[in-house]
């Protein structure tokens, strides 16, 4: 025998969706905005032998967590990955 949600169970179904995806998206723009919103940056051009840790590490400030400005680096240049290339062009972080 085959069972079938009722009307008010996919009402429910439906309404609970939409509350976790509106939950989601507040939690998004919550994050964003807590990372200051827009970020200053300087261009650095990649170098033979530079990974996105070494280019961190440079340009972070003594009590930076440097897994968070590789995080940063790869977000502000929407870099899927961290391989680079010597030659490539990123947008760093200023830190003051």
């Amino acid at each position: 025998m085959e069972r079938h949600m009722t009307v008010p169970s996919r009402a429910l179904v439906i309404v609970s969706t939409i509350v976790v995806l509106a939950l989601a998206l507040l939690l998004v723009l919550a994050n964003g905005a807590s990372a200051g919103g827009e970020v200053e940056t300087s261009d650095y051009r990649v170098r033979s032998g530079d990974t996105l840790w070494v280019i961190a590490d440079r340009h972070a400030a003594a009590d930076d967590d440097i897994r968070a400005v590789v995080e940063q680096i790869r977000r502000l240049n929407d870099l899927d990955s961290g391989i680079i290339q010597a030659g490539q062009v990123l947008a760093i972080p200023v830190r003051h």
